[in-house]
């Protein structure tokens, strides 16, 4: 099997293959687009020290009033689960719908 010319292979201290790099365009046009994390959603993270759940939910340009009014619960209980580290399975995916995206998004 022959290497494509644009995928450079970066190996590790041992000699073996440890990282392919490939264009990020062709990154993106194999990969979901709800796949992919935005800059800005990051960019809150780490400037912000953010969780992934009020990353994203500023990202979106919402309140946590809004997220909580579209879980069903109240803008303080809200507020608990988007400063956790680690929010459950389960409060993710309902985080997830009420923001619109996948819940694999939140497990950063």
């Amino acid at each position: 099997m022959s290497t494509p010319t644009n995928v450079q292979i970066i190996n590790g201290p041992d000699g073996t293959p440890a990282f392919v790099v490939i264009p990020y365009a062709d990154y993106v046009a194999t990969h979901p687009r709800e796949d992919l994390v935005p800059n800005e959603v990051v960019g809150y993270m780490i400037k912000e020290s953010m969780t992934a759940v009020g990353a994203w939910r500023k990202h979106l340009g919402l309140t946590q009033a809004e997220v909580a009014s579209r879980i069903g619960i109240t803008q303080a209980a809200y507020a608990q689960q988007e400063a956790a580290s680690k929010p459950r399975k389960s409060t993710r995916a309902k985080i997830a719908e009420a923001l619109g995206i996948s819940a694999d998004l939140l497990d950063l």
